[in-house]
């Protein structure tokens, strides 16, 4: 049987270590909402210069990047490289939607 204040400082440690896991996924979100900021100029820019919503060359670059940034880090590549490649799909059907809903300024109506 398990001494109770044993118990108890495996429960304080597991309460420490889950407040920091919260504060982290926080913090993930904070940083997501500003990389999404930054690609939603990205769109506007695209589609105000009829420029395609995806650019396989940049996002194989970011991928080959975040692989080798994932190793360094000792966070297993091919989980970063999913990672990435869903926030890529997220930013491209964003930027398909703001081009679809930007107006054409060569477009006079006439």
């Amino acid at each position: 049987m398990s001494d109770p204040g044993d118990v108890r400082d495996a429960q304080a440690e597991l309460d420490r270590l889950r407040q920091s896991i919260d504060n982290i996924d926080a913090a993930v979100v904070h940083m997501l909402a500003e990389r999404f900021k930054c690609t939603q100029q990205v769109g506007h820019l695209k589609a105000e210069h009829h420029l395609p919503p995806a650019d396989p060359d940049r996002e194989s670059r970011q991928i080959a990047r975040l692989r080798q940034l994932a190793e360094s880090a000792h966070l297993d590549p091919a989980f970063a490289e999913k990672l990435l490649n869903f926030i890529i799909a997220e930013v491209i059907r964003h930027h398909e939607t703001i081009a679809a809903t930007t107006p054409d300024p060569e477009d006079t109506g006439d």
